[in-house]
């Protein structure tokens, strides 16, 4: 695995629940703070209150390596559907995220998924004052990632069962 290849990571959960209560439950910013993971709280910026497209917040996380805050922007949403975020400039994104919903009967079917991005970042300094361990730093990273992502699935079963 390369950081050149912009890895991705997903998980998939299918939900107890109407796809309209799963898009409530994954339209809230503040859903992760809730799980095991590196997003300690979010705050919506500049007035925003939902999900839409140019909506910013602002997330604050803390791990093992220190704590942190992101500022987000919205940048793709298909109400009642998919919602896309990304972190870092447009033209260098550090990460992209999404919530996905899609109807499985009389269910919801839930993805959450994360991209890592072109822009430079702690993640590509740290590969860079390592190259022998790209790979491994990647795949350690992609775990932290799917681990939160699926706690967050796991708080959503709870809530919509």
């Amino acid at each position: 695995m390369r950081l050149r290849d912009t890895p991705t990571v997903e998980v998939t959960a299918r939900l107890t629940c109407s796809p309209e209560r799963a898009w409530a439950l994954v339209a809230d910013i503040e859903l992760p703070t809730r799980a095991d993971g590196e997003l300690q709280r979010a705050e919506w910026l500049d007035g925003a209150t939902e999900v839409a497209v140019g909506a910013r917040f602002r997330g604050h996380n803390a791990s093992a390596q220190g704590e942190w805050h992101t500022e987000p922007e919205i940048v793709e949403v298909e109400d009642g559907r998919r919602w896309v975020w990304r972190v870092g400039p447009a033209d260098a994104p550090i990460s992209l995220w999404g919530f996905e919903v899609d109807a499985d009967g009389d269910r919801a079917l839930v993805r959450q998924w994360a991209k890592v991005g072109t822009g430079r970042s702690p993640l590509s300094d740290f590969i860079d004052q390592h190259p022998d361990t790209e790979a491994a730093i990647l795949d350690h990273r992609m775990s932290v990632w799917r681990d939160s992502m699926t706690a967050n699935l796991a708080v959503l079963e709870q809530l919509a069962g």
